[in-house]
Parts: structure tokens; sequence; C-alpha cells
């Protein structure tokens, strides 16, 4: 039985065929950005050869690796659109529920600054979920294509995650920085420290990377550009998390806040900071996967006939059916 769960409307069709010795696992899926440097609705852009997105091939590679259900955080007044040309889909393989990232979702004593229209940044989102998630959970991007490889290793860790001693067990993938640039501009990564036993020791957001003849900088003041060392290990928001993480995010927003006050039309919560914080407190361990496999993404506009052209290759080597969704 494949179920549908509506959040927040007042349906709901609850999933009877749950089997105990099968471990749950969900996918958080990011849909609820501006799409700014891209100059549009980016996520609802076709991209494969009949007119897939990348959330398509998301939630196909995720049911493929195991996954039994996808949350897409999007904005409410997406909603519509978003159901009839994803939603309908994902409902064949999948339970699918909704979450609203809302400017005005803020803790008790906040209001919403009157000038603020940038969402509050991928923690927020993520947050969005608390009521909705009650299983171990993925978050992706809706506008990344990470390949099957990355939804299996999440999958697999996620089905023996335990958290021990009140220490979290979170996860997350690891790619190749040169293997996630794109020639359009820059592009925002969370650098990563990774010790010799393969957990993640800190990572840091850089918010503007890109790549040059002389190698990979970023810069902080769109001036001064500082080098990237060759290799290093990126975060992509592929993490994999136990559902403290939504206590921890809950629990760290009005410090955000407070903290952002001189900067708050424009300061992000992000989620590497959280998951960073939450290491340099010894509250969570993080085992960084290997991602092998190429990212591709629309950052921007002129990034879309290269991610096309990769998808096809994939159909052509029959990685992928040329209709995505015609055996269900």
């Amino acid at each position: 039985m494949k179920c549908v769960r509506i959040h927040g409307v007042g349906k709901r069709t609850i999933l009877t065929d749950m089997r105990s010795d099968i471990v749950q696992t969900s996918l958080v899926v990011m849909a609820a950005g501006m799409g700014s440097r891209y100059g549009g609705l980016k996520q609802m852009d076709p991209i494969g050869p009949n007119g897939e997105l990348i959330i398509d091939y998301s939630v196909y590679d995720a049911y493929k690796a195991g996954f039994n259900k996808v949350v897409f955080i999007i904005k409410k007044e997406n909603e519509k659109d978003f159901r009839e040309l994803i939603g309908k889909r994902a409902e064949k393989v999948m339970d699918v529920d909704y979450a609203f990232q809302r400017l005005d979702n803020l803790p008790q004593g906040f209001s919403l600054p009157t000038e603020r229209v940038k969402p509050w940044g991928t923690a927020h989102a993520v947050l969005s979920c608390k009521g909705i998630v009650d299983t171990p959970f993925a978050v992706i991007n809706a506008d990344d294509f990470y390949g099957r490889t990355t939804y299996k290793l999440l999958h697999d860790y996620l089905s023996n995650a335990k958290d021990e001693s009140g220490v979290y067990d979170f996860c997350m993938v690891g790619f190749i920085l040169e293997n996630t640039l794109t020639e359009s501009g820059t592009v925002a990564r969370g650098l990563c420290k990774v010790s010799s036993e393969g957990y993640l020791e800190d990572i840091r957001e850089l918010t503007a990377i890109k790549s040059f003849p002389d190698g990979v900088k970023h810069t902080e003041d769109g001036e001064s550009w500082h080098p990237v060392p060759k290799g290093s290990v990126v975060s992509m928001n592929t993490w994999g998390f136990t559902l403290g993480i939504l206590d921890e995010i809950a629990d760290g927003f009005p410090g955000f806040l407070k903290d952002s006050k001189d900067n708050i039309l424009k300061a992000e919560y992000y989620l590497p900071s959280v998951v960073d914080r939450l290491i340099k407190d010894k509250k969570a361990r993080v085992k960084v996967l290997n991602g092998s496999e190429r990212w591709y993404g629309v950052t921007y506009r002129e990034d879309k006939p290269f991610v096309q052209a990769a998808i096809a290759g994939l159909v052509n080597s029959g990685v992928y059916p040329r209709k995505l969704w015609e055996e269900f």
C-alpha cells in the first residue's frame, strides 16, 4: 500500500502495512529556496528526456536505496504546483508528506522583522519538519543531483544508527570539492575537516567558492580570494540524522537570532553550523561517507544544458529508464 500524508490541511491517510522487521527511513528534501541566482523556481525546471526534474531522480534513487517516506519542505504558495508536478509522481513509490518553511516560524518572544523576505536558512528549513518526521532521516537539496550511491550510503547508515551515552549518531556524504563546482559562478559549500577514523571534526560554511586557472578559491568580501586545498572534502547538504537533531536546531535558534540582530535581514541559520556546534560540544559524532559519484547541480540557469547532457548519458547507459516512472 502506498500512502500520502497531507500535513496541516485536515486530511490524513494512515499507512497500514508497515512491517516491524524493516527499518523505516525518511528523505527530507529542502525545496523552499528562492532560486535567486537561477532566476526562477529551479526545482520545477525539466532536466530529463521526458520532462523529469532533478527531484524525480532523487526520489527514484532514494526509493531504490530503501527509503520509505519523503518529506518535501516547500513554500506554502508553491504547494499546488509542487503537488501536481512532483508530489503525484513520488506518491507512486513512497509515503509523501509536506512541511512549509514559514518566515514567521520563530521561537516565543521573537517577531518577524518587517523587511525580512529571505528564508532563514537550511537549519530553519529542517526545523519545519519537527512533528512530521518520525524516523531517522536524510536531508538533501532539491536542486542537486547526487547519484544513487549517495542514497544507498545514507540509508544503510541510518538503518543502523544508534545514539549512545548522550551522543547522537549522525552521518554525511562528503564530496571532493573539484567534483562539485560550476563554471557559471560561485557556489556555497561546507568545507570539512575529517579525522583519520573518518569522522567529521570541523565544518566551515564558505558562501562563495570559485575555480580559477591556478586553483579553487573562496572569498568573504568579494574582493580578496583565498586558496582552498585541492581534494578538500565538502558537504553538499547530504546529511543523515537521528531525531534528536530537530530538538537541537530548535534549542539553538533563539541564540542565533540574538547573535544576528545586527544583520537580521540577511542572516541565515545554517545546518552545518548546528552540526559543527554539536561536534564541538561532544554531543554528536558524524561519520563521513565517501561520495564517489560526480555531483551535478543547477545553481545557475547556464548550468542546465550541462546537467541535461549528464542525465542523458546516464539514461543512454541504462542507469535510468528513459521514462523514469513508467515501471510503477
